[in-house]
């Protein structure tokens, strides 16, 4: 009898969701806004294995980070087993769309992903020091995540120049944005907030877009988006915001990333 009970295992109290995948809404932009615009600007064959590769990475991230922390505190919990599946499964995900895309796409695509590979182990190191809600792991995590856009142009023949400014062009949606919410959710719990750094970051996100555009590397109408976001920013770190709670603000965040990525899309098909 003693023997059955012990092989039986408690049952988790922990929503499997939770440990398999990230909660913030804004996460989720950080891969598909790159994913999407380098799906539209440049398909191919190697495109939807070059997404499975960079969706399965990014959502084995989440099981990961339980089994980093449970190791590092020498316990195995019910959760520890759900993590270590999923983990596996994504793994496993991200494996297939690896090999799929070696074999499709030339090797010098993946120069991007070379480079922002110090970036995933540092991210990896603070999320088992608990550290990757600080604002450089989260800026540190858009920097590596949009280098995708520039290996699916570059695995559709695209050139290094037109990659590494849709890159760009990217860091220029998202870096800004990470900066303003996290002050603007600052604002709103009441805790001290800087309005000049988002700000200035996203006047400098018009201008470094402007820039591509005025060399032939970007359409122009991505600089009416960054105008745009400018705008909501300095409105949102005013008294003229409507307060907001950080759900709805980060459901904002992801239809801007939506309309950034369109206004791209439109503007390079367009020619303007």
């Amino acid at each position: 009898m003693s023997a059955t009970t012990s092989a039986i295992r408690p049952k988790s109290n922990v929503p499997a969701k939770s440990v398999a995948l990230p909660i913030e809404h804004g996460s989720w932009g950080f891969v598909f806004e790159p994913l999407a615009l380098g799906l539209f600007l440049a398909p191919s064959l190697a495109s939807p294995f070059i997404s499975h590769f960079v969706v399965g990475a990014f959502l084995a991230r989440q099981p990961l980070k339980f089994l980093l922390a449970d190791w590092k505190q020498g316990r195995r919990l019910p959760r520890t087993e759900i993590a270590f599946r999923f983990f596996l499964i994504f793994s496993a995900i991200a494996a297939v769309g690896f090999v799929g895309s070696v074999l499709l796409a030339p090797a010098a695509s993946f120069v991007p992903f070379v480079i922002a590979a110090p970036l995933v182990v540092y991210l990896i190191i603070q999320d088992a020091a608990r550290q990757s809600r600080e604002v450089v792991p989260e800026v540190l995590a858009a920097f590596a995540l949009s280098s995708s856009t520039a290996v699916l142009i570059m695995a559709a023949g695209g050139s290094w120049a037109f990659a590494l400014a849709m890159w760009g062009v990217m860091l220029a949606r998202l870096i800004p944005s990470i900066i303003y919410v996290r002050d603007r959710l600052r604002m709103e719990k009441g805790k001290s907030y800087s309005r000049v750094v988002p700000l200035g970051l996203h006047v400098l996100a018009v201008i470094a877009v402007a820039t591509l555009a005025y060399s032939g590397l970007s359409p122009v109408l991505p600089i009416l988006m960054m105008v745009f976001l400018l705008g909501r920013a300095a409105v949102g770190m005013s008294s003229l915001r409507r307060p907001a709670k950080a759900k709805e603000i980060g459901v904002q965040e992801v239809i801007y990333g939506v309309v950034t990525v369109l206004t791209v899309v439109i503007g390079y098909y367009l020619g303007f």
